[in-house]
């Protein structure tokens, strides 16, 4: 049975509501306070567990309360948790965030255990052809190059959320086959001064940034959808008009059912399409993995494009 594999971040994510995000300097008073699980990877996990795929996730966590309790979510929901190790080097990572009347959020992420997050942990995944490796950039990018250099020789698919967006290491963007982006880090990565403005802008800046003929890239938009580069065919999936509670956690809503959607073998217009509707649901609810929908939800409401 092919599998997800998930090399990522696991957080506590404290999380508040505002009238407005606090300017530098700033006090504000919030309205509620949280404690969701989160992080990055944490998050695509569970996104895709949710819709049906077989997850395993790498990652690791403090020997703490929070890294108790993020053990005890992760485990309840059907994931593969073999490969996440417990230290007692660094606390569990947090995630502070702030979440204002408009939906818009700030976050400031402690990476703690996930900083040490090393080879040797992601070294012992079977992959194998056709599996899913998916990672993001809350674990270190010597990491990640590992995690799929093991991937490529076992021909398995890379997948690749580089948030926070940092600079590349030297070898690691040949290695992804799908990039999944937003529009500022768009800009950033291909060295363009400011973020698309249409959609029809993504294009131009896609290919400049291509490693690879080959490599799909995938620009997520927001409220507007998100544009695909793929095979040498550029398209766009328009968005989904909803009532935003909280974006916090998309961006991993749409990258954990992208990676379901590929393992199922849907076209990729049919992937990004599954994606982006998955996505509009998350920001209907507060929280990260918390926000995250199930099949059932999903499957009434994909439009696939023709």
């Amino acid at each position: 049975m092919t599998r997800i594999f998930v090399a990522g971040s696991i957080n506590m994510d404290v999380v508040t509501r505002t009238p407005t995000l606090p300017r530098p300097g700033e006090t504000v008073f919030g309205s509620e306070l949280h404690f969701i699980p989160g992080g990055k990877g944490a998050n695509q996990a569970v996104a895709a567990a949710r819709l049906g795929g077989h997850v395993t996730l790498a990652g690791k966590l403090g020997d703490d309360a929070f890294g108790q309790q993020l053990r005890a979510f992760l485990e309840s929901e059907n994931l593969d948790l073999s490969a996440v190790s417990t230290t007692v080097d660094a606390p569990t990572g947090t995630a502070i965030i702030t979440v204002d009347g408009g939906s818009e959020n700030s976050i400031v992420v402690i990476p703690g255990s996930n900083a040490l997050v090393s080879e040797p942990d992601i070294a012992g995944l079977p992959l194998a052809a056709g599996d899913i490796a998916a990672s993001v950039f809350e674990i270190p990018q010597p990491t990640i190059k590992a995690f799929f250099q093991r991937a490529k020789q076992a021909e398995a698919r890379t997948l690749l959320n580089p948030a926070p967006a940092v600079p590349f290491i030297d070898g690691l963007l040949a290695l992804v086959d799908v990039l999944v982006i937003n529009e500022t880090e768009l800009a950033l990565f291909a060295g363009v001064e400011q973020p698309p403005k249409a959609a029809s802008e993504v294009q131009g800046i896609a290919r400049r940034l291509q490693a690879r003929r080959d490599q799909t890239i995938i620009v997520t938009l927001g409220a507007k959808g998100a544009a695909c580069l793929h095979e040498g065919v550029f398209f766009v999936v328009p968005g989904r008009a909803v009532k935003a509670v909280d974006t916090t956690g998309a961006g991993d809503c749409f990258c954990g059912a992208l990676a379901v959607a590929l393992h199922e073998g849907q076209t990729m217009g049919e992937a990004v399409a599954f994606a982006n509707t998955a996505a509009s649901i998350s920001v209907q609810r507060l929280g990260a993995s918390s926000s995250m929908p199930t099949r059932a939800e999903l499957d009434p409401l994909v439009r696939i494009p023709t």
